[in-house]
């Protein structure tokens, strides 16, 4: 795919008075990602929403993006040059960029951000994300259900909420179906590189784990475990089709378009307000991928079954009783977890070992 730039176009589209683009103008639409496009993942599922968000408007809309832009000074560096070469809205879809987009929406206050798996929010600022972990107790049950040796391997990317309830939530489905199961956490600290995945996925199988859970972006673990032969994998935000029906049996897949779609039609017609959005399995931000023959048609049935009952809201991944991992009560019988609790989450629950790095 050929990048495009957004260095070129420096026309500023004029504003109605309803707050609505002129409709001569096209709305332009940047798109800041961590990683590159092909990344098989994260990023992938990104632009794809970008280009359905091309689909959906046609000429009314212009989209820009840049790949690979690091958290940190570089990125408000982007989304600055970004914001001065026109952008009406700009999307900066990592954690890391929410304190640079906080930044540099308070320069350009008649620029809309919109910040991927943050939290904070401003007059020209929201926030949205996917509840992962929905789908993390899905691929735990299945990954509980299907390991021979109890070792369960995870690739985990950075010590931020978002990925300690991912393990939380994996761990919890996982020993609910055996209790024996171990769960071995790698921290890789990044979000995509393949050499680090691979190693931590060979690293993980060599331990004895025969099933591999990751949150990062590449390939490179299905691949790892491809040559290693019996173990299996799950797709880390998007399908990652290409390794089924072993040893990716099932994935997460993320589904932004329709976010971005409703999004950017808010920005072209002036009903664009600051908001904080949570969505899942049930609103569709969360997919959960074809769950392939190599899983046993009993352990398909009832994942199936867990998928559609957290999906309608009869099951919730974190469900009392519950406790922290030095025995203290988190949650009583039946009792579910608050959103503000896990959007803070910083501790493991019970049964997992090791610390999580500061």
């Amino acid at each position: 795919m050929q990048r495009r730039t957004f260095m070129g176009a420096v026309a500023t589209a004029a504003i109605l008075a309803t707050g609505a683009i002129a409709q001569d103008d096209p709305v332009k639409v940047g798109f800041v990602y961590v990683g590159p496009v092909g990344d098989g993942g994260w990023t992938y599922e990104h632009d794809q929403a970008r280009q359905a968000v091309e689909a959906e408007y046609g000429d009314r809309v212009e989209t820009v993006f840049q790949e690979s832009v690091p958290e940190g000074a570089d990125a408000e560096r982007v989304m600055t040059q970004m914001a001065l070469s026109g952008a009406d809205l700009i999307f900066t879809t990592s954690f890391g960029y929410m304190d640079p987009t906080m930044n540099v929406a308070q320069k350009f206050p008649d620029v809309k951000f919109e910040h991927a798996t943050g939290y904070k929010t401003a007059e020209n600022v929201s926030n949205y994300s996917a509840r992962f972990y929905e789908g993390r107790a899905v691929q735990g049950f299945i990954a509980g259900s299907m390991t021979e040796t109890d070792k369960i391997g995870y690739i985990a990317s950075f010590p931020i909420p978002e990925v300690i309830r991912g393990i939380n939530a994996a761990y919890l489905a996982a020993s609910k179906v055996n209790p024996d199961v171990e769960f071995n956490v790698v921290w890789a600290y990044t979000w995509f590189d393949p050499a680090k995945e691979a190693d931590a996925a060979q690293a993980l199988i060599e331990q004895g784990a025969d099933v591999i859970l990751q949150h990062t972006d590449s390939t490179a673990p299905q691949a790892a475990a491809e040559a290693a032969g019996d173990v299996i994998t799950f797709g880390q935000a998007s399908d990652m089709a290409e390794y089924a029906p072993m040893p990716r049996v099932s994935s997460i897949i993320d589904n932004w378009a329709p976010y971005y779609i409703d999004r950017v039609g808010a920005v072209i017609d002036g009903t664009w307000e600051s908001q904080s959005v949570w969505q899942g399995i049930g609103e569709g931000m969360v997919g959960i991928g074809e769950i392939t023959d190599a899983v046993p048609e009993d352990i398909r049935e009832e994942a199936t079954r867990i998928k559609e009952a957290i999906g309608s809201g009869e099951m919730h991944p974190f469900t009392g009783p519950i406790n922290r991992q030095d025995g203290s009560v988190w949650l009583e019988e039946g009792e579910t977890a608050d959103d503000e609790t896990l959007l803070g989450m910083d501790f493991y629950v019970e049964g997992l070992s090791g610390e999580i790095p500061n």
